[in-house]
């Protein structure tokens, strides 16, 4: 059976948590918000918890060495995953959150000065404006805008006629979490380079679907979080070229961070170690491989491609439907936002979740991007790698019910 031209993909028997209490399919459509986890992922969790477990980089007998050397080894599966040079330019953070925060601050809030300018777009997270206009504050510093084209998607022609010297850092996200709309990373990069503005990538939805080659995209900073790479919460990744971490002091103060500790003076440890101060996540890290080991031997093209295919069904399915208005650009990454006229995106979220269909419902942590599109809050379906046709179908059927009940 295929989904479009594609053979799709048939993976839901790897996710328990896709199944309710009674061991009915759920048809969970809030892939977006935090993905479902694989057997595979929940194995590797619970053997670094259980038999592995030790911790790492300081005890001196086998299992914590052995637990060290999959704690590593795990760095250079991430390096690989999204093509950076080494794994010393892979730093783990608690999440994408984090990592940005943490490039606002040890890179922004050192070369920020009163009168530099920092570039967003109008798509973007609440994680990836506050940060900026926090630092931005302290330094003297303005935010400016990219505005979006019709469609939905970053406008690189206007980001192209409003950069200026003044910008120093530009920061985008990949894909929307809010419209799916694709940015066109190496363009922005080039755009933010020629002025000689860093660039950072918010890569939280685009690494569970798109292939990504950070040297290849040429951007300065990217980060990403496992739990929506069908990892465990808590664990994400900053990747940064290494010549700027190096030139980065440290973001937090503690073990492991540090070179050598007087109460005099403390020199600290180099890039990526520096910046990851106390006991690590470390069965976190080891979730994070195990997922990314999942999806790399499914495939990321097969997984966009799964998706899209997913996504313009659901899209194709919803807009034939009188007074449903669907938002973004019809080659939206796997996600659909939509509202129903005169009924309220919380009231379409319960009664879905009342036919077994969740969806996510509300501003989506993108409250100026609300504004723009002249509404309070949006119903959001994302899918999965282990999504499937019947998840389009119950979706349909949920709306045509929630149209019934508001008539």
């Amino acid at each position: 059976m295929t989904v479009g031209t594609f053979d799709r993909l048939d993976l839901r028997h790897d996710f328990p948590g896709l199944l309710d209490g009674n061991g009915v399919d759920w048809h969970y459509l809030d892939s977006a918000a935090t993905a479902q986890k694989p057997q595979a992922v929940i194995d590797a969790i619970a053997r670094a918890y259980g038999v592995d477990y030790a911790t790492v980089h300081r005890g001196v007998y086998e299992r914590s060495a052995n637990m060290t050397l999959a704690y590593e080894a795990a760095r250079r599966t991430v390096a690989h995953f999204i093509g950076a040079a080494s794994d010393s330019e892979i730093v783990y953070v608690r999440g994408a959150t984090e990592g940005i925060n943490l490039v606002a601050q040890c890179w922004a809030g050192e070369q920020l000065k009163a009168g530099d300018r920092i570039l967003l777009s109008m798509l973007e997270h609440h994680s990836n404006i506050v940060p900026w206009q926090m630092v931005a504050e302290k330094a003297g510093a303005q935010v400016d805008v990219v505005p979006l084209t019709a469609d939905g998607k970053i406008d690189l022609d206007a980001m192209a006629a409003m950069i200026t010297p003044q910008h120093k850092m530009v920061a985008l996200a990949h894909v929307s979490n809010v419209l799916g709309s694709v940015l066109d990373v190496r363009r922005a990069a080039d755009i933010a380079h020629s002025v000689g503005a860093k660039i950072l990538i918010d890569g939280c939805q685009a690494v569970p679907r798109l292939a990504v080659d950070v040297q290849g995209l040429d951007c300065d900073f990217y980060v990403f979080s496992a739990h929506k790479l069908y990892g465990p919460t808590g664990i994400g990744v900053l990747w940064a070229r290494q010549e700027l971490l190096d030139a980065m002091p440290p973001y937090q103060g503690g073990g492991s961070m540090i070179d050598k500790v007087t109460f005099e003076r403390t020199t600290y440890a180099p890039a990526p170690t520096r910046f990851e101060a106390g006991t690590p996540h470390i069965v976190g890290v080891v979730g994070l491989s195990a997922a990314i080991d999942y999806v790399q031997a499914i495939g990321l093209d097969a997984i966009h491609a799964h998706e899209c295919a997913l996504a313009g069904k659901a899209r194709s399915a919803l807009e034939k439907l009188n007074s449903v208005r669907v938002f973004g650009p019809e080659d939206s990454a796997g996600i659909l936002s939509f509202e129903v006229e005169g009924v309220h995106p919380h009231d379409v979220g319960t009664i879905l979740d009342e036919t077994g269909v969740a969806i996510r419902a509300g501003h989506h942590c993108a409250q100026p991007l609300m504004r723009h599109l002249g509404v309070e809050a949006t119903a959001r379906a994302s899918f999965g790698l282990y999504s499937d046709e019947g998840d389009v179908d119950a979706l349909v059927k949920g709306i045509e019910r929630v149209r019934k009940i508001f008539g």
